[in-house]
């Protein structure tokens, strides 16, 4: 064939085929609707329309990138959001290339400790081989079955796309059961065992995160058929964070409107396996900054032995509200003593040593951290000793610091209020030794005050004596000036996590 026209009945669908196969590959016809349009006067001999459906997984392996497994029936629900098909040809499109769609969301895989693997098996190739087929194949196989689309980035990286927030979640507990030889999601359905030599690989743990289920963050598909936009680059950061609160261990960091989508799509009738069994439960993690762009977060809770979490949801939910609120006179102070004390009670079992005893107290336990935290209560609210209870928020600190299985999160909440505190203990201080200075002969007797003013090129009696004098009565209220503190620099005491590069 040199033409369309030289097809006729003794023209095979072969050479039809290798016609148009050439347009195709050079790109010249890059669409089904364009291969449609180029092969208009054949249409009405039915014999061309085995050829074009060729034609079309053709188009697919060459252009659709990340989508060229799609199909009207192994992907029914992304078929449905992201291709224009074919009115003549249901089962052909054309790729949506800019998707701002609700039901769209990307999941970011990063699977912990693969360096090591690759050094620790760098002279059995064997072993990098079966991991690259088990990314690359098995992966992409459990991530059908839950119609979901997965690729392989930079080594180590999955991106998963799926169609619903459920489909998501169930993806990624799919994934994280393959690589960590669980069985979470239990679905009878879906078959997470290794099979041939993947059963010899250790066990690995994910981190990911998994974003979308709105239109005002679009992903575009470009000519390649690779995925961009901010929608990739938010789960990106997701699974950054998920990976900063647990490095060694698996961890699933959503988007709030993932979980809000997670709920409305299982309230019906027929709710997903994981709604249905219980199995994630979604802990409130507050907003995160990602390059100047606040996202509020969750985290999906999908351990067995994790789930102490929900009795510790409203004490973070309260803490969360008052740094909101900019609370810093009494509240966030006071929040966050309870959410540890309420998380300390409910977690697994510790015991820790730190470098000095802490109050008197030489081992910390579950009880006697919570016997801490009434001790810093007391500190901030009745002796108004607000040093003190600044130096407490450090040892608390070093003691979370110990314990492995503090969850992380609280951590960081808990160095950022400290960092806050600090800044004001600071101007707070400077400004009672002023006060201290100009009231020096009313706050101490005649050979103190001898020595206090002798002592100022010792710093070290200097301080003693200054720590001393912050405490007499003679002093302004220092609640008053505490809180006038708060007030004037309230604009500097605004708290936000970041997570990320800056």
């Amino acid at each position: 064939m040199k033409e369309l026209t030289d097809f006729n009945e003794t023209v095979s669908e072969h050479e039809l085929f290798s016609f148009l196969y050439d347009r195709v590959v050079t790109r010249e016809i890059a669409s089904f609707s364009a291969l449609k349009q180029f092969a208009a006067p054949l249409l009405k001999d039915e014999r061309s329309h085995p050829v074009l459906m060729r034609l079309f997984d053709l188009i697919k392996r060459l252009n659709w990138g990340f989508f060229a497994p799609l199909s009207p029936a192994s992907h029914p629900r992304l078929w449905k959001e992201l291709v224009i098909p074919d009115k003549q040809f249901p089962d052909a499109g054309d790729m949506k290339r800019t998707l701002s769609i609700s039901n769209l969301y990307i999941a970011m895989l990063d699977i912990h400790g693969y360096t090591k693997f690759c050094q620790d098996t760098r002279k059995n190739l064997s072993m990098l081989h079966t991991l690259d087929r088990t990314i690359n194949n098995e992966i992409q196989y459990i991530s059908t079955q839950c119609q979901a689309v997965s690729r392989r980035e930079r080594g180590d990286e999955m991106v998963v796309v799926a169609a619903s927030a459920s489909d998501a979640l169930t993806v990624t507990l799919c994934i994280i059961d393959y690589f960590a030889k669980t069985n979470v999601v239990a679905d009878p359905n879906i078959n997470t065992q290794r099979t041939g030599d993947a059963v010899i690989l250790p066990v690995f743990k994910i981190s990911a995160g998994i974003t979308g289920g709105n239109t005002s963050s679009p992903l575009i598909v470009t000519e390649l058929g690779d995925l961009s936009g901010f929608l990739l680059n938010t789960g990106a950061r997701l699974q950054t964070r998920a990976n900063e609160l647990s490095p060694k261990e698996s961890r699933i960091m959503v988007s709030k409107q993932v979980y809000l989508n997670y709920i409305k799509e299982n309230s019906g009738a027929d709710p997903c396996v994981l709604f249905k069994n219980n199995l994630v439960y979604f802990l409130d993690t507050g907003m995160i900054e990602f390059k100047g762009v606040l996202l509020p977060t969750c985290e999906a809770v999908f351990k067995p032995e994790e789930r102490y979490k929900e009795q510790f949801s409203a004490a973070l939910i309260s803490l969360f509200s008052s740094i909101k609120e900019n609370l810093w006179e009494q509240k966030i102070f006071l929040d966050l003593m309870d959410l540890l004390s309420v998380a300390s009670g409910v977690m697994p079992p510790f015991m820790v040593t730190p470098a000095q005893p802490i109050n008197n107290i030489p081992v910390l336990s579950n009880a006697s951290f919570q016997q801490l935290c009434r001790i810093a209560v007391k500190t901030y609210m009745q002796d108004e000793d607000y040093a003190a209870a600044v130096a407490l928020l450090h040892n608390f600190i070093e003691i979370m610091g110990l314990i492995p299985q503090f969850d992380r999160l609280i951590l960081d909440y808990t160095r950022g209020i400290t960092e806050k505190y600090d800044f004001l203990l600071r101007t707070f201080e400077d400004s009672l030794d002023q006060e201290l200075d100009d009231k020096a002969a009313q706050i101490f007797s005649s050979d103190q005050l001898k020595t206090y003013l002798a002592a100022k090129n010792a710093i070290g009696i200097y301080e003693k004596l200054r720590l001393m004098g912050r405490k007499s009565p003679a002093l302004t209220k220092k609640k008053a000036l505490w809180y006038n503190f708060i007030k004037k620099y309230q604009d500097k005491m605004v708290m936000t996590l970041y997570s990320g590069k800056k």
